[in-house]
């Protein structure tokens, strides 16, 4: 099933949706592509054995220092220690924040940083010199942490370690003893790369550029292919001991004090998928989609379907008003209590079903027949699946009625659905909310 998510691994293959935009932002077209099966973790890749010290000292996070001090250009400049949220872009492995610095005023090969995040996969921070022939990059997937890098013509992947997507916070350091590279986590040693070579190098000069939350080469060059979005924060970080401030040119969101896992919608934006990547005439019994959530506290577009040049084909809203969640479904419509926990739709080609909580009566049907059926159908195919927000009728699909509160889970077909593989607004977090 494209675009879910199982508990544990990752399924045979995945989807991926892209989206086109026009020079005003907004959304134009949404293509969705299949993208290779990712290699399972813990595997080593070595191209050659040979040193990599200088490799080494890229190891240090965030940071954008331009030229010109970057000031007064659009940049903001923050400190080392700050508290960064990672998952505020969407759709592009362009780095949250970068800074170049001087080799000569590296004085440590040790890094250090508290990490936080629910997100089982995406980039953490990147470091590269001589303009990207060689680089580094830590990342987790599967919820553990691995580093690939790059030297000359060797290149390295290396997986393992304990789970870090667990909500908490966690202690990370990366340093160079000796002929290796170590990451500790909490304290403890997890992975250990070890190369040696009997060429001889001369003193490296130059500049390091150092980045969070993307890399600064074409992602076709890695060993290992990932998602980069990360829904996560990196705060008391100490890099290489530099001074170097980090620039941005974008507004930072803050990291929340707490978290929960969940899908975070904040009023301003929703997830878009096309409805065709779930089949429903190719289900037996029908596509489910599981909803759960305290819809007490939420307000807004929970779910909408809709197609181009049609009429908006279903519609699921909390109303804080009413204290009501309600399904409209061409002209009919289904009213429940906001204090159900759990809303489950089942599509078919000739109904759609809804069951909300526990309800004792079972759940209700809408039939779907005659020439009804047809544009049903229609729309399914060629339309789009929003969460958290009410679908427009034009091509661009700007958004109405976004929805305000916490998914706790969204299940397709009994699997998690992984809203970073959407077409979706950067201010939805994917895999936590705010406690």
């Amino acid at each position: 099933m494209p675009l879910l998510r199982p508990s544990g691994q990752t399924p045979g293959g995945q989807y991926r949706a892209s989206a086109q935009r026009s020079a005003q932002g907004r959304l134009v077209h949404l293509r969705t592509t299949r993208v290779d099966p990712l290699n399972g973790s813990g595997r080593l890749y070595l191209k050659k054995m040979t040193a990599f010290l200088l490799l080494l000292l890229t190891l240090a996070p965030p940071l954008w220092r331009a030229d010109g001090q970057g000031t007064g250009r659009g940049k903001t400049e923050l400190p080392g220690r700050s508290s960064i949220y990672l998952g505020q872009q969407t759709g592009t492995w362009r780095p949250l924040v970068m800074t170049r610095a001087d080799l000569t005023e590296v004085q440590s090969i040790k890094s250090t940083f508290k990490f936080r995040t629910f997100d089982p996969e995406g980039i953490v921070f990147y470091g590269d010199n001589k303009n990207g022939k060689e680089w580094f990059v830590l990342f987790i997937r599967d919820g553990v942490p691995e580093m690939q890098m790059k030297r000359d013509d060797i290149r390295v992947s290396v997986a393992g370690g304990p789970k870090l997507n667990d909500g908490k916070w966690h202690l990370i350091e990366l340093s160079s003893q000796g002929s290796f590279v170590v990451l500790e986590v909490d304290g403890l040693k997890v992975l250990v790369v070890g190369l040696q070579s009997e060429e001889t190098y001369a003193v490296i000069t130059g500049h390091l550029r150092l980045a969070l939350g993307g890399i600064l080469i074409d992602r076709s060059r890695l060993i290992v292919q990932f998602q980069p979005e990360m829904d996560g924060c990196v705060r008391d970080g100490s890099w290489l001991n530099l001074t170097t401030p980090w620039e941005t040119e974008v507004e930072l969101r803050p990291c929340y004090r707490d978290i929960r896992p969940g899908s975070y919608f904040p009023g301003t934006g929703f997830a878009v998928f096309n409805a065709s990547d779930f089949p429903m005439e190719a289900q037996e019994n029908g596509l489910t989609i599981e909803l759960w959530g305290d819809f007490g506290q939420m307000d807004g577009t929970i779910l909408s379907i809709r197609a181009p040049g049609r009429a908006l084909l279903l519609a699921l809203a909390a109303n804080n008003n009413t204290k009501e969640v309600v399904l409209t479904f061409g002209d009919n419509k289904i009213t429940t209590p906001q204090s159900v926990g759990k809303i489950v739709l089942t599509f078919q080609k000739d109904f759609v079903q809804v069951l909300a909580g526990e309800e004792p009566s079972g759940p209700q049907r809408l039939p779907v027949g005659g020439e009804g059926q047809a544009g049903y159908l229609g729309t399914w195919r060629e339309g789009r699946l929003a969460f958290g927000g009410l679908l427009g009728d034009g091509e661009d699909f700007v958004g109405t009625d976004h929805l305000t509160g916490c998914m706790e889970k969204i299940r397709v077909q009994e699997r998690d659905l992984d809203l970073d593989l959407a077409a979706k607004h950067a201010s939805v977090s994917s895999y936590s909310c705010p406690a």
